[in-house]
């Protein structure tokens, strides 16, 4: 049939691999300030001869962009392939080595994830670190250790992998940025004016505008973006005292930047960050970076600075750009991971 034609040209038909969901509990992210449950869904992909034999395999862990989760990364997709069949493909094909593959889910009431810790939305870099990676290595033949650990993401997901490539080596061997959040200069600052505007017609209260996203049925563009704004005022800039208050970078009548919480966010910008953990870097076996040149957040910018950054503190890196914008690149990952798995090989 048509059907199954249009099936033969899109997904691979050979030996797939293994998806499994297993819920996984967090002790870190209980009581956390938004009541996100620390009750956590994980997809696992184990690759084709998994359960009949006894070899172990090197591991990566895939982190989502914002709005996303790992969940969404196995939803079918008539027009392309999901991760699980990327997988099935890149492995089945000989593109890639088998690698176990682990898709968490980090999504929160603010949208998003940047997978580092804050008191605002709890420990997410240590949640990572500290617990999920322990609980795969034991419930699954991994092999059980940093040279063999890698981890990927794009956007928001990029960001966090490259972050925990700096703070976190001592976890991950690999590290593979696809479009990630990096210059904030350029992929934070000009979103504020949008934000600004959608928070003055709640008097600039981000709990008004919470709340009224409850009741939508419907998100829009200004939304979305003002809601990750607010998001990222958690993750970059948390409030000790009151965790549940989200600190804004600029004022809300006049939409005059503050100083002082805008350098607050520059801390958490990896082309800052670089300088200070420039050993860690050049631990990884393997650094990966990429992002298209008409990308609209502006993150091709970024990522050019990130990599004269790395070449300037000597930190061997894998840079590339590609003709497209930061939309549906998942693409992209066919250049990222048979590089990212055969470094992590023993």
């Amino acid at each position: 049939t048509h059907q199954e034609r249009w099936r033969r040209v899109l997904k691979y038909e050979g030996e797939r691999g293994q998806v499994e969901m297993i819920e996984h509990h967090s002790d870190l992210l209980a009581g956390n300030p938004w009541a996100d449950s620390p009750q956590r869904q994980v997809a696992v992909w184990t690759p084709p001869g998994y359960s009949d034999q006894k070899t172990e395999y090197p591991v990566v862990f895939y982190l989502a962009a914002f709005t996303s989760s790992g969940l969404k990364a196995t939803n079918w997709d008539g027009f392309t392939e999901n991760l699980p069949e990327r997988l099935d493909r890149l492995v089945g094909t000989g593109q890639m080595e088998p690698a176990i593959v682990v898709m968490p889910d980090a999504f929160i009431q603010l949208g998003g994830n940047q997978y580092i810790d804050s008191p605002a939305v709890g420990p997410w870099a240590s949640y990572l670190t500290q617990e999920l990676v322990p609980w795969v290595d034991d419930k699954f033949r991994t092999l059980a250790d940093r040279n063999h650990r890698g981890l990927f993401g794009f956007s928001s997901g990029g960001y966090g992998a490259l972050v925990h490539g700096m703070m976190h080596s001592d976890v991950w061997g690999g590290v593979a940025c696809h479009s990630g959040d990096l210059y904030f200069k350029y992929a934070c600052l000009p979103d504020f004016p949008q934000a600004i505007d959608t928070l003055r017609r709640f008097n600039g209260d981000p709990d008004k505008f919470l709340n009224r996203l409850k009741g939508k049925v419907k998100y829009r563009g200004s939304d979305i973006m003002t809601l990750m704004t607010l998001a990222l005022c958690a993750f970059y800039d948390p409030c000790e005292e009151d965790p549940r208050k989200l600190q804004l970078p600029f004022e809300t009548e006049t939409g005059e930047l503050i100083e002082e919480r805008w350098q607050r966010w520059l801390s958490w910008d990896p082309v800052e960050m670089v300088a200070s953990h420039v050993s860690a870097l050049k631990s990884l076996r393997y650094l990966y970076l990429d992002c298209g040149f008409r990308d609209q957040y502006r993150l091709h910018h970024g990522a050019r600075i990130m990599s004269s950054r790395l070449k300037d503190h000597e930190i061997a890196h894998h840079y590339e750009e590609f003709d497209d914008d930061h939309s549906s690149i998942q693409y992209r990952y066919d250049h990222s991971l048979p590089a990212l798995v055969k470094s992590l090989l023993p």
